[in-house]
Formats: structure tokens, C-alpha cells, sequence
């Protein structure tokens, strides 16, 4: 017998009466899929007007991809989780390390719960950085697109990940990899009629392309497509983002950096701080580990003010707060947050040293995302609410909607 609720790191859901896909849409900027409306390249997404549910939320700071879709799969900011970066500096180990080993996780996820009470539960995510961290202790199907020829039904719960997408494995840095999370999606909905399934994208499109242009309006419309045969299949869909996505450079195109590190070594010598870029993952190419957020540790305490001054009168940076400021404000895990958290302005984005970031990369103007300016996502539903409540809706209450609010 499956329960009526099941609770989750503080929240109770309600079990759902149909299939749930609950979608985020990396880098998904709100004015991608208003343009995408505007030149009729999404008309699923058009029809809910009247029909279903659109909100606009906030996700957490820092904008990146890690703390945003573990706060979405566990219904709590990342003070409660852990996942604060895509990066951090691990204090015990004494060493920059990426933040994908669940070992970093501190609670468990919403997927994991309801599989633990009997629900038929899938995850499907891009890039393979988030595989372990989405499916950690989940009693289900787990894979990405990245590494989708290498999955097995031990440790990925399908051994056909290829054939039900029935595409080629595509490459990392590519809309297809997207494209292959939706595809794959839809076929495991169809045969195996999940009970709940999370579909997480990249943001190799929005990273290059601008809200309106004709690639990312044919992105838009790809993800429409999948959303529309979902919606066919008898599911309750609800989409919404990790962050938003901002142009991060000056009239000529070119990009606005503040090369922190350099700065700070200038004034109060090398190796007197170490400037910590939470965006930095595998897969830099697109924005050379560039965001607009960075966390940065004061060898000695008692020039914490004097950094933070030095930091503020920087052109570019936006605010500039003390840790336990910034984890209040940002609802952030304090032990793995440096002295300061800086963010950059909305054209601006943060790196350490001039010599450690590679641009070669870059095929487009910098586009990219951290901060406070990249907060706002949205959040859509294919159902309409019972009431409104009056509320700040966050991205990480997109389970909650789903399944508390949605008629």
C-alpha cells in the first residue's frame, strides 16, 4: 500500500496521482522561452496560458548548476544539503576539489525518498558530473547522456540507454546532449510508466546564444516538443531552471573580468588569500571557468576589512560580504564558504589570476552566470494551482508545487 505523503528533509509530498516529470532546464534565462513564444517556435509552452501554472522563482546563490539542482531534488537550500559549488575548497583535505562525490552531500533527495516507499523513480541528467550526487541512494534508474553507452542495469538501473533514446551518443559540448536527456526521457516514461522522473539539461546553447537568436529559439523548441509528448503521455510536467544566463561582456564584445587573485596578490601579496571560483567544473570550454560569484580565504583574520575594501572599490564587483552574511543571505553552509563571498555586477564575471583561465575556447562572446543577476528562472507547470499562496517561490519548490499545489 503506498502512503498518502512522504517527507522529506522537513516537507511533506503528497504521493502523486499520475506521472510526474519534473524538468530543469540549465542556464533556462525566463526570456528564452518568452522569445521562443513570441517567434512561435514553442506552441506547448504557449498553450498553458489559461490552462496550466507560470511562475517566475528565484534559485539559490550561487547561480550554478551543482547547489541549484541538488536544492530542486531535495527541497532545501544548500545550508541543509551541502552542495554549495560546482568546486569548493575542502578544508579537511586542504585542497580545491570538485563537488561531485555524494560523499559531500549531507541529506538525502526527494527521488530517493519516494523510490524508498515503493515508486517507480528515474533520473536522467547531460553532463555525468551530476549522475552520483542525483542518484545518490536511489533505488531506480540513474544515467547520463554523457556516459549513456556505458550504463549497465547494475549500476544504472537501464542497460539500454542508447537504443530507448535512439540516437547516436552525442558529444558533451552540443545541443544533442540535451536533446538525448528529453528523448531518452520520454521513451522510459512511455514504457516503464514512472511515477516520478528529473530530466536535467546543459547549458552548452544558452552559454552561446542569446535569448531570440535563432539557435536558442530552436533549442526552445526541441525542449517544447518533448514537453508537448509528455504532457501526451499523461504526466504532470513542470519546468524550471538551475540559474539564468547573462551577456558578461562590454560594447565590443569583449569580456569583463576582474582577475581576482591578481588583485588581491598585488595588494596584500601572493599567497596571503586564495580567491575560490565555485563554477568551475569539467566542462570549462564554453566559459573558461568565469562566473559572477567566488568565495575567497584571508590567510591572516585580521585583514579580512581590508580585503573586503580592497574587493568592493573594484570596477565590476557588486557586493562584497562577510561569510556569516553571505550564508544568512544565501542560506550557505558555513564550513565550506571562505571569509568573504564576492559577487560580481550583472556583465561581469569573476577569475583568479590572468594565467589560469584559457579563453581559446570561447567561439562567441562570454556569456555566463553566479550571481544575484542570474536568479530568476521559471517555474511551469501543465496544470493550474489549487490557490496561489502568497509566497517567495524558489526553484527548489518545484516538487512541492507539483505535488501539493497542482489541481
Amino acid at each position: 500500500m503506498t502512503p498518502a505523503f512522504v517527507s522529506v528533509n522537513g516537507r511533506s509530498y503528497r504521493w502523486p496521482d499520475r506521472p510526474l516529470v519534473v524538468v530543469c532546464v540549465d542556464g533556462c534565462e525566463p526570456d528564452y522561452v518568452n522569445q521562443a513564444i513570441s517567434a512561435g517556435a514553442a506552441p506547448w509552452i504557449a498553450s498553458l496560458n489559461g490552462r496550466g501554472t507560470c511562475l517566475t522563482a528565484d534559485c539559490v546563490v550561487p547561480s550554478f548548476t551543482n547547489p541549484n539542482n541538488l536544492s530542486i531534488v531535495t527541497g532545501v537550500p544548500p545550508s541543509v544539503h551541502g552542495i554549495c559549488g560546482n568546486y569548493f575548497w575542502d578544508t579537511e583535505a586542504r585542497a580545491e576539489v570538485m563537488m561531485n562525490d555524494a560523499k559531500y552531500l549531507r541529506t538525502g533527495t526527494i527521488l530517493a525518498a519516494f523510490a524508498n516507499a515503493g515508486a517507480k523513480v528515474a533520473v536522467v541528467t547531460a553532463k555525468d558530473k551530476l549522475r552520483s550526487l542525483l542518484g545518490h541512494r536511489l533505488k531506480g534508474i540513474c544515467f547520463s547522456a554523457e556516459r549513456a553507452e556505458e550504463a549497465t542495469l547494475a549500476d544504472n538501473g537501464v542497460a539500454d540507454a542508447l537504443a530507448l533514446a535512439g540516437m547516436a551518443a552525442p558529444a558533451v559540448y552540443s545541443a544533442a546532449l540535451s536533446e538525448f536527456v528529453f528523448a531518452a526521457g520520454a521513451a522510459l516514461l512511455e514504457r516503464d510508466r514512472l511515477d516520478i522522473m528529473y530530466l536535467s539539461t546543459t547549458d552548452y546553447v544558452q552559454h552561446k546564444h542569446a535569448p531570440g537568436t535563432p539557435a536558442a529559439n530552436a533549442f526552445t523548441g526541441m525542449l517544447d516538443r518533448y514537453l508537448g509528448r509528455l504532457d501526451a503521455l499523461g504526466a504532470t510536467v513542470v519546468v524550471t531552471a538551475d540559474h539564468g544566463m547573462n551577456a558578461k561582456t562590454d560594447a565590443f564584445g569583449r569580456p569583463n573580468i576582474v582577475f581576482l587573485q591578481d588583485a588581491l596578490d598585488e595588494s596584500f601579496g601572493t599567497a596571503a588569500t586564495r580567491v575560490i571560483l565555485p563554477i568551475t567544473d569539467p566542462y570549462v570550454v564554453h566559459h573558461g571557468a568565469l562566473g559572477s560569484y567566488a568565495t575567497v580565504y584571508v590567510g591572516d583574520a585580521t585583514r579580512v576589512a581590508a580585503c573586503a575594501r580592497r574587493i568592493a572599490a573594484l570596477p565590476g564587483i557588486e557586493l562584497v560580504l562577510r561569510r556569516e552574511d553571505a550564508c544568512a543571505r544565501f542560506e550557505l553552509p558555513a564550513d565550506r564558504v571562505g571569509d568573504l563571498v564576492v559577487v560580481a555586477e550583472r556583465l561581469t564575471v569573476i577569475g583568479t589570476s590572468h594565467d589560469r583561465h584559457d579563453l581559446s575556447g570561447l567561439d562567441a562572446p562570454l556569456r555566463s552566470h553566479g550571481g544575484l543577476s542570474e536568479q530568476r528562472v521559471p517555474l511551469i507547470a501543465n496544470r493550474p494551482m489549487r490557490a496561489l499562496p502568497a509566497r517567495r517561490w524558489r526553484n527548489f519548490d518545484a516538487f512541492d508545487l507539483a505535488l501539493n499545489h497542482l489541481l
